[in-house]
């Protein structure tokens, strides 16, 4: 069957409707098993694309369906899973499929890349309706509440609705006992500490069920790295969000996905969310200081003296970490900046600069204040790393006359648009 895709046209890739074929490639290969039920000729138009990631969920699809088509009713909408199951999960969802009295559709991803972020992206693209909802398929999140989210987004004010555990008379009673309660609990604190405006007034950035209007994300853009895919869409996007509390309820069948590994995952998340810009400069100028020790120890080897070794090094490495960052770190906003050599002049003479102040600084602290040469090197390189993204974030790339953005900013407007360059993912 051909689908209508978002941007327009037609198309079918892998034997997925809809899934463009970018994303096709970033998110996995899928097979051909596309199912919808034959008593359904067309999916479009839809009102709304429920958006269902699973793994391994086979004895919970035939409930869910059947309470999404009850709780839906008089709303045009469709199921897509997006299904990266080991078991016989993607043969239910076809069985199920044929029978059921909404349309269903079926996207079995060979390989699961990104996880359930990923596999809620494919989702997205693959949806006939712009507005969608994702939902868990273990029943936590009860289809009963769907309409509570169509209702309160359909008032038109808002660009996400968050069905929310810890807002109003929402409960998180389905977490299994008073520690995964705490490990929720606490894990939303430190979320909404580290992300204090784009997160103010939502209580729970954390949950897998709510309702978005897909047209305002660039899915292109969003790299998902683990579970908590709202988590990142809200804080890589400004959208208008209201909350509607919903009773996260016990498990239906089948296992827990949480884990000591999948905790693990949340913290890499979080951080290279918070630090996705900052985290690839911060490793980039590792490599940089690793090689630097490695060409000056090459050189003297080699007979070279100290100061010319160390000379040598030091813009070698300075010119190397330019080049990575241009194609790592910064490669989103470099075509708005002025051009690669004016770019790498910019670089170039403030590295060279920065590192001209650090050394005597370095023995400052030293002579001064008696301060060990190890950790009056660290406590300099430290401030110089911030010095540097700072200096390439708002000067080196900085948008050129004529850009979206004007060259004279306010004190504010400086201070969001360095957050904004500390949270833009880097490029791996």
């Amino acid at each position: 069957m051909w689908v209508r895709r978002r941007r327009g046209g037609f198309g079918n890739v892998a034997g997925a409707p809809g899934i463009s074929e970018s994303l096709w490639m970033r998110y996995g290969s899928v097979d051909s098993g596309t199912a919808i039920s034959p008593r359904h000729a067309s999916i479009d138009p839809m009102d709304l694309s429920i958006v269902v990631p699973t793994y391994n969920e086979a004895p919970n699809i035939a409930e869910l369906v059947t309470r999404v088509a009850s709780a839906t009713s008089g709303i045009r909408a469709e199921v897509v899973f997006v299904d990266d199951s080991t078991d016989g999960t993607a043969d239910e969802i076809r069985r199920v499929a044929a029978e059921a009295v909404i349309p269903v559709r079926l996207i079995h991803r060979d390989i699961p890349t990104g996880g359930l972020g990923g596999a809620v992206m494919v989702g997205f693209d693959a949806a006939a309706s712009d507005i969608c909802i994702v939902m868990d398929g273990d029943l936590q999140h009860p289809p009963e509440d769907i309409p509570r989210l169509w209702r309160r987004y359909v008032v038109g004010d808002v660009d996400v609705v968050v069905a929310s555990r810890y807002s109003g008379e929402g409960t998180s009673g389905g977490l299994a006992g008073a520690s995964r309660i705490a490990v929720s609990k606490s894990a939303t604190l430190l979320t909404k500490a580290m992300f204090p405006g784009r997160l103010k007034g939502v209580t729970d950035p954390m949950t897998g069920f709510f309702l978005i209007d897909r047209r305002l994300l660039d899915l292109s853009t969003l790299k998902p790295r683990g579970f908590k895919i709202l988590l990142e869409i809200l804080a890589r996007t400004n959208l208008r969000v209201a909350e509607v509390p919903f009773d996260f309820a016990d498990r239906n069948a089948g296992e827990s996905k949480a884990s000591f590994r999948q905790g693990v995952h949340f913290l890499t998340q979080l951080t290279m969310l918070r630090f996705g810009k900052m985290s690839m400069f911060a490793v980039i100028g590792g490599f940089g200081a690793v090689a630097n020790i490695a060409i000056v120890w090459l050189l003297t080897r080699w007979g070279v003296h100290d100061i010319p070794a160390m000379i040598v090094a030091a813009e070698t490495t300075i010119i190397a970490n330019f080049l990575l960052q241009e194609r790592f770190v910064f490669q989103d906003v470099k075509k708005e900046a002025s051009g690669v050599w004016s770019r790498f002049a910019k670089s170039f003479g403030f590295n060279n600069a920065e590192a001209i102040v650090r050394i005597p600084l370095t023995a400052l602290l030293v002579s001064t204040w008696h301060i060990s040469v190890v950790i009056s090197t660290a406590i300099t390189l430290v401030i110089a790393f911030f010095a540097r993204f700072l200096f390439h974030a708002l000067v080196v790339y900085a948008p050129s006359r004529g850009s979206r953005r004007g060259v004279k900013m306010r004190t504010r407007e400086v201070l969001e648009e360095l957050d904004e360059q500390i949270m833009a993912p880097g490029e791996l």
